[in-house]
């Protein structure tokens, strides 16, 4: 039982390592999306995981869209990935991202940062309603399971809870 538990340790800090550069990828993919989309001109972009990736589309005649893109894709693309795998290590990674694209639009809402996403919105015509209910469901969907996902992965070793973890 703790070689189990030292191997699922590892292998949990493995996939978190993965979730936050899939989380950080697809939500800054989903900015150039809808940059592209939308017509905006991107002037920079860096989208090394390691520091907070970025684009900045100047000028960008539909800044909202481009925006939102960033938080939505960031949190749709890694469970469709995972619907399709049917992997439970694709499910915990998409459910981290549905949970850290929704706090981190809570978080930078109270850093007052004009660089983060929030203001950003908030600066484009988002209403505070809309991201208040963004956060709400992210959170809460993404927090109830990837808890879940904790929870099969570290339960003790039983045929009731027994889960594929290959």
């Amino acid at each position: 039982m703790k070689n189990s538990f030292v191997r699922n340790t590892l292998r949990f800090a493995a996939a978190m390592v993965i979730a936050w550069c899939v989380m950080l990828v697809t939500h800054e993919l989903g900015h150039l999306f809808g940059g592209w989309v939308t017509g905006a001109t991107l002037i920079r972009c860096d989208l090394a995981p390691w520091r907070l990736p970025y684009s900045i589309h100047q000028p960008d005649p539909h800044p909202l869209i481009t925006v939102w893109m960033g938080p939505i894709v960031g949190a749709l693309v890694p469970p469709i990935v995972a619907g399709l795998t049917r992997n439970f290590w694709a499910w915990l990674v998409a459910d981290f991202c549905i949970l850290a694209n929704g706090s981190y639009l809570a978080v930078a809402w109270f850093l007052d940062d004009r660089l983060l996403d929030t203001a950003r919105l908030i600066d484009a015509g988002a209403s505070p309603i809309t991201i208040a209910l963004f956060c709400l469901v992210t959170i809460s969907f993404g927090y109830r399971r990837f808890r879940f996902d904790c929870m099969q992965l570290f339960a003790p070793p039983s045929k009731e809870n027994e889960v594929d973890v290959s």
